[in-house]
């Protein structure tokens, strides 16, 4: 079986796949992981999965992290969390960091061994609002000026989780998931600015509008001049798709060539819910 695969547009960034994973998933990983690393985005719409076929998905594109927030880990189902801005009993059932946070961002930078998929599963979507926006983090590092690619080369940044937890908490009045969650203690980490995909050999920016705190060999402000620059690049038009969830949408993004934000939804008009796998 050869997979139906339809790219979004010619750029090659993100394609569309009609298949049925919950009996399939195995039988194609082969042909997942290589459409993975050619278009760096995958959409799998009008999926019916439950928990197991979800880690059974993820196990396609690598070894599934269980190192996530408890708080908001399935039972039963190690490497599975939910995301939801949904309170039951004045709780937040899944991770939530306020109805209007747009923080651009690779999965766990803040750890010292990079996630290298990531796949996410709507279950109740919003009918307004709550999009995800995915940024070609391969093409923007290719569309720089060649003295830029040059000069950000040997160039590593600090990821810090204490303070994406306080930048997070400053932007949405408090609300912060990470800022007390399991994960908060790692220490901070370095990381390329400019990463190197171990299976492509593509070149890609690895930034943070919130984890990222500097470039370790640039003062502090030349350092937040050089990383604005670089977002506001790697996020224009050019290089962006954003997904709007219909119910039953799987997508998966390759961690190590892209950047992701959610988008403002108002939680008390429209109720969303995905379950979410990290492989490494």
């Amino acid at each position: 079986m050869s997979l139906s695969l339809h790219p979004l547009d010619e750029s090659g960034f993100g394609a569309v796949i009609d298949c049925n994973l919950a009996t399939n998933a195995e039988s194609l990983a082969p042909q997942l992981v290589a459409a993975l690393h050619q278009h760096r985005l995958l959409i799998v719409p009008r999926q019916h999965l439950n928990h197991a076929d979800l880690l059974t998905v993820a196990s396609c594109f690598g070894t599934v992290d269980t190192s996530v927030d408890r708080r908001y880990a399935v039972s039963g189902f190690p490497g599975l969390t939910v995301i939801s801005n949904i309170v039951e009993d004045g709780e937040h059932i899944g991770i939530y960091d306020g109805d209007t946070e747009e923080e651009w961002h690779a999965d766990n930078s803040f750890k010292p061994d990079l996630t290298s998929a990531t796949m996410l599963y709507s279950v109740i979507t919003p009918a307004q609002g709550g999009e995800t926006r995915f940024a070609d983090a391969t093409r923007a590092y290719a569309g720089l000026p060649p003295k830029t690619r040059q000069r950000i080369e040997p160039m590593r940044a600090v990821h810090s989780i204490e303070q994406l937890g306080v930048l997070q908490s400053q932007a949405s009045g408090g609300q912060s998931s990470i800022a007390a969650g399991s994960l908060a203690s790692h220490p901070e980490v370095e990381h390329p600015l400019v990463l190197t995909h171990p299976a492509t050999g593509a070149r890609s920016l690895l930034l943070g509008s919130m984890v990222i705190s500097g470039i370790t060999t640039l003062a502090e402000k030349e350092s937040r001049a050089l990383l604005d620059e670089l977002l506001e690049h790697t996020t224009s038009a050019p290089y962006v798709y954003s997904h709007r969830w219909n119910q039953g949408d799987l997508v998966v993004w390759d961690n190590l060539a892209t950047l992701h934000t959610a988008s403002p939804c108002d939680s008390s008009r429209h109720r969303r819910l995905l379950y979410r796998a990290a492989v490494r």
